[in-house]
């Protein structure tokens, strides 16, 4: 195999990945609170002939440098997580959410197959509560995952509820027919460092398994807004955020790749005739 489809198939792999992750945004062009994530790609590894028999002279006007330098194709960089304000999109419903500031969001407790559970975030703001008993109830999301509170406890309700409020720093009060109330504080935190979030499905992030390895501490990206640090969460009752996905730029992104897996297959294809001319030579 030539160096022309060596480089074309390394590409080709990686383009493939970035067209996936394209369709997955436009996949949840719709979906509340999701976060479009872009790809950014880097060199492969550089190889180098030396053909210059001294390298340390200094030619005058030199743009480039000295000896042939060949790269071997392109491979997916970093996968960024873009956490720009989506839109708001009123709805009325009083369980209804949405954080008008960029990086927070509700701390969720997933349960596994295996029994355990897990924190997972999102920003889905559209809450539920689903009955526990007779007389208890639970708050969770639109999958039915426990919110939790500031304490990293479901939040459960007891009696028959009248009315919800929930005000811009976080505070859930349900209000009772019996003119009782019941307060708690959501679990809201701050995402210092999105780079490090992982794509739990669900429209649910989370860490990484591996946060030693990678040598950093939970602390190190995600601030738990608690305390004093509530006065910084700006939350909105009765309207949802929409995902923060362009189509227009997606579509465009997604032409721009289809050309570029076009071109490299079209470079393989022409790499195979020239190496079937060269077979051919007698």
């Amino acid at each position: 195999m030539n160096r022309t489809m060596i480089t074309a198939t390394n590409t080709l792999s990686q383009l493939q990945k970035q067209m996936d992750l394209i369709s997955h945004n436009l996949a949840n062009v719709d979906t509340a609170g999701y976060k479009r994530r872009d790809a950014s790609f880097t060199d492969l590894l550089v190889q180098e002939y030396r053909n210059q028999p001294n390298n340390t002279l200094e030619p005058q006007n030199r743009m480039t440098p000295f000896n042939i330098r060949q790269g071997t194709g392109a491979r997916l960089g970093q996968v960024q997580l873009v956490l720009a304000q989506g839109s708001l999109k009123s709805t009325g419903r009083n369980l209804d959410t949405a954080f008008t500031a960029e990086g927070q969001f509700y701390r969720v407790m997933v349960r596994n197959e295996d029994g355990s559970s897990a924190m997972r975030l999102t920003r889905n703001g559209a809450l539920y509560l689903t009955p526990l008993s007779d007389n208890e109830s639970m708050l969770v999301n639109s999958d039915g995952h426990a919110i939790l509170d500031e304490n990293s406890q479901p939040i459960t309700i007891s009696g028959n509820v009248k009315n919800f409020s929930i005000n811009e720093t976080g505070s859930f009060s349900a209000e009772m027919y019996d003119g009782t109330s019941q307060n708690v504080n959501l679990g809201v935190v701050l995402v210092e460092k999105p780079q490090f979030l992982e794509q739990k499905g669900d429209n649910l992030l989370g860490l990484p398994d591996n946060l030693a390895e990678l040598g950093v501490d939970e602390t190190d990206i995600l601030t738990a807004l608690n305390g004093q640090q509530r006065n910084r969460i700006s939350i909105q009752q009765g309207v949802l955020e929409q995902s923060n996905v362009d189509m227009s730029k997606e579509m465009t992104d997604l032409i721009n790749v289809q050309r570029s897996y076009q071109f490299h297959s079209k470079s393989i294809t022409l790499a195979d005739q020239m190496l079937g001319l060269v077979n051919g030579i007698r």
